[in-house]
């Protein structure tokens, strides 16, 4: 009998026989009476059989069964009150497909086990409702970035993730073994994303990245998803709008496609953002006022970004005009007036949190020289970079954001391990 899903199963199916598969995730003993709950990918089913019903080796069988078990259910669908959906099944036959082991954590209530064991045991905790919620979450927020920027004429692109030199200057890079010569991990696809924007105009990637930053923190990974942008023919406003835009575009699709699973991490309908643009002078000025430490030529604190938050709630915050030395040496200064301080770049700060950093680019070789030198950075190790730029590279402009980071944000995960299948941290390697 071909299989039916249990998340399918309506009340026109009353009556019928269907074969369900999945796992058993709840079991109740009592005596005559024996139920599990079964959960596949769409949802819960009930199964219950009575002694004096069934079979008695269908029946012997229900009592050897452990939780998380996979199996396989043939029997008919009744009406039944109590039962998840309104429905439940009477069992004909069982079949035990992989019976599991004891299990180390508790898979059922989220939160009852520390995280770091959880994630020792992902694969389990991967069972929990909630846990499923956020990931689907995430592949919809992956899903409707693809989405939104296919259907604005941008096309997607593959980068390198091995690189031969830092993508961004400074020293946060993990080297690795490549034959007889020096590479590393990509800490960004920065390089390759403008090159490929200055022949084919709109580009995006999603992409995996490594940093080789020692903190330990709730806010940080060392391997993480980057969701990037770049466009020829714009600047740093440019970039902003389409960041501003795809917020909105994937909240909705959120919305309308992980109601339930947002329903399932307690979280209500999202909000579509709106758009704070405010310089870093501004910026300083305003934070000061609200008693957060900060000078200028500070970055901005995690203080400083929670408070954004509180003062510009539903909104993202585009911090924009950074000083030139704060960002990296392919951001465009304001003017090309030798003596500028300020840059073309920016930071989105969404939630209380950045989740972006962008800004337009040095398109021009002589200045790209100039910049990388101005950061203590040798020209001869980014020599084919700088020589794309000398075949009519237009001005262009992007940014990137953190998958997991914003998944974080948008679930209302406090760490952002929570929003990362298996994380790679400082002191984590595995599973």
């Amino acid at each position: 009998m071909k299989r039916e899903y249990c998340g399918n199963i309506s009340e026109k199916d009353e009556g019928k026989t269907f074969t369900v598969e999945g796992w058993v995730s709840e079991i109740r003993d009592l005596g005559k009476l024996k139920f599990i709950v079964l959960r596949d990918s769409t949802g819960l089913m009930q199964v219950v059989a009575h002694k004096d019903k069934v079979n008695a080796k269908l029946f012997d069988a229900l009592g050897k069964i452990s939780e998380e078990s996979a199996v396989l259910v043939t029997g008919k669908v009744k009406a039944s009150k109590q039962a998840p959906g309104g429905r439940e099944i009477v069992p004909e036959k069982l079949e035990i497909i992989a019976k599991a082991s004891p299990l180390p954590i508790d898979v059922k209530e989220w939160g009852k086990t520390e995280i770091s064991k959880r994630l020792d045991y992902r694969y389990l905790d991967f069972k929990n409702p909630k846990v499923q919620a956020i990931f689907k979450i995430q592949s919809e927020i992956a899903n409707s970035f693809r989405e939104f920027f296919k259907d604005n004429g941008f096309i997607e692109i593959q980068t390198p993730c091995i690189i031969g030199s830092s993508s961004e200057g400074g020293t946060e890079l993990f080297p690795v073994v490549y034959f007889e010569k020096h590479a590393f991990l990509a800490q960004s696809p920065q390089l390759y994303k403008q090159m490929a924007a200055c022949s084919f105009e709109k580009v995006f990637t999603i992409t995996p990245i490594w940093r080789a930053e020692k903190h330990n923190t709730p806010r940080h990974l060392n391997e993480i998803r980057q969701m990037d942008i770049e466009v020829a023919f714009t600047d740093e406003f440019g970039a902003m709008k389409y960041l501003e835009e795809v917020l909105r575009f994937i909240v909705k699709k959120l919305n309308e496609n992980c109601k339930k699973e947002l329903e399932m991490i307690g979280r209500k309908e999202l909000k579509a953002p709106g758009a704070k643009y405010i310089t870093y002078a501004e910026t300083v000025k305003l934070l000061k006022k609200n008693k957060v430490k900060i000078n200028d030529g500070d970055d901005i604190p995690p203080e400083g970004e929670k408070k954004l938050g509180e003062l510009f709630p539903d909104s993202v915050v585009f911090v924009h005009d950074w000083p030139l030395e704060l960002k990296p040496f392919y951001i465009f200064p304001k003017s090309l007036d030798k003596k500028e301080k300020m840059s073309k770049g920016f930071d989105a700060i969404y939630g209380g949190i950045e989740i972006s950093s962008g800004g337009q680019r040095v398109h021009l070789p002589e200045l790209l020289i100039e910049r990388l030198k101005a950061k203590g950075l040798n020209p001869k190790n980014f020599e084919k970079y700088i020589d794309s730029f000398r075949y009519g590279a237009p001005p262009h402009a992007g940014w990137s954001i953190g998958l997991e980071r914003l998944t974080a944000i948008i679930t209302g995960q406090e760490n952002i391990r929570e929003a990362c299948m298996f994380p790679r941290d400082r002191d984590r390697l595995t599973p």
